[in-house]
């Protein structure tokens, strides 16, 4: 990897962070590609993210993805935040243009990328997204505005309705049904054509943990996994020995890390480079 004083310094901005596979996704592309750059962890505590941000204006970082527990929080810190991102109430994406924060979310486009791979187009669509939270919104955002009527259901109730009452404000009425609870998965799972797993069920250490019962899944359906560790969870392999279509949460991860390169570097990324990267830490860390 080739530095120098004119190079663009870039990173992750979390609390913890040493765990992100952002790094070693985001170096692999940037060494694949030559560029006078590198990619850092940033570990911010939530009392000293201001400072952070204003530590980016000071040293000319060039871009930081942003994680938990900071993606909402940036957002007021911020000098401009793109509708997208304001919409979904979340920033995973911050570039440093001549000195001005812009922050902007790839999550829902890394997401709708993924399944256009997997040869999906979801207009028209029945999806089931489970979990309200900072995924589940962006990926409910996404499948609405292009004309997929979607339930969300969370066993917090306020959440999944709120998410849905912030839909209507960006997408046409009544794409979104709010569902309390998962009492009625199985009714809802018969009529859909895609499910999406935004909750953390099913992730290293707990690989033996389902959101969904297997006997609810069919060949018709499309499941899209956002867990990646393990990449093929257990929710996947149930859908696989049923016949059904599926998507790897690594797709994502790789896709919305590969919008935000773009975003900071004018660039597109290898993006088999940077899943290459990404299983391999993976395979390292089980």
């Amino acid at each position: 990897m080739h530095l120098s004083g004119r190079g663009k310094v870039l990173g992750v901005i979390g609390h913890p962070v040493g765990h992100s596979l952002s790094p070693a996704m985001q170096n692999a592309a940037i060494e694949a590609l030559g560029l006078d750059a590198v990619y850092v962890p940033f570990d911010v505590a939530p009392e000293e993210l201001g400072q952070a941000i204003e530590g980016i204006r000071a040293l000319g970082i060039a871009g930081v993805n942003v994680t938990i527990p900071h993606k909402e929080a940036v957002i007021p810190l911020l000098d401009k935040v793109e509708d997208d991102a304001r919409e979904i109430g979340s920033v995973n994406t911050v570039a440093n243009v001549g000195g001005r924060l812009i922050g902007s979310s790839t999550d829902g486009p890394g997401f709708m990328r993924s399944l256009a791979e997997a040869g999906c187009a979801p207009g028209g669509y029945k999806a089931v997204v489970l979990g309200a939270g900072g995924a589940g919104r962006a990926v409910t955002f996404a499948l609405a505005k292009v004309g997929a009527k979607v339930v969300v259901l969370d066993e917090m109730a306020g959440k999944a309705e709120r998410l849905a009452r912030d839909v209507q404000k960006a997408a046409e009425p009544g794409m979104v049904h709010a569902e309390p609870g998962i009492e009625r998965l199985a009714e809802h799972l018969q009529r859909a054509n895609l499910l999406v797993n935004c909750t953390p069920v099913g992730m290293h250490p707990e690989e033996e943990a389902m959101p969904v019962q297997p006997e609810l899944l069919r060949d018709d359906l499309i499941v899209f996994d956002l867990v990646y560790n393990p990449v093929r969870t257990k929710l996947l392999a149930a859908a696989e020995a049923a016949g059904a279509r599926t998507v790897t949460g690594v797709k994502m991860l790789v896709y919305q890390g590969a919008l935000s390169f773009r975003r900071w570097t004018g660039i597109d990324p290898p993006i088999d480079v940077m899943e290459a990267a990404v299983l391999e830490q993976l395979r390292g860390r089980t």
